[in-house]
């Protein structure tokens, strides 16, 4: 069912802090992405679940997680990955904070 993008936040239920880490390696040896939604989440959220919603029928309970920040570290040369002990930060205003340290 394709909604409208004037509609789409009366489809949105709430929102989350979600920390998307990719594997690099299982990616790259795959010839890059390896899930389409990965990479074009630099729109805002009504233009995502419209733009989605053409391709598949969204539920209650879908997550949309809409992308990576700028800093990613395979953006770096040379590429920085995480490590054993670094610590990775997020948080969005009056929503919440994260806070994982990497194993």
């Amino acid at each position: 069912c394709y909604v409208n993008e004037h509609e789409a936040l009366n489809y949105v239920a709430g929102y989350c802090l979600h920390n998307d880490y990719s594997e690099r390696e299982f990616q790259l040896e795959r010839n890059g992405q390896w899930v389409k939604g990965k990479s074009c989440m630099i729109f805002e959220v009504p233009y995502l679940v419209s733009y989605i919603s053409q391709f598949m029928t969204l539920l209650p309970g879908d997550v949309i997680s809409t992308g990576t920040p700028s800093g990613v570290g395979l953006g770096f040369v040379p590429p920085v990955y995480l490590k054993r002990g670094d610590v990775v930060e997020l948080g969005i205003e009056n929503l919440g904070q994260q806070r994982q340290v990497a194993v």
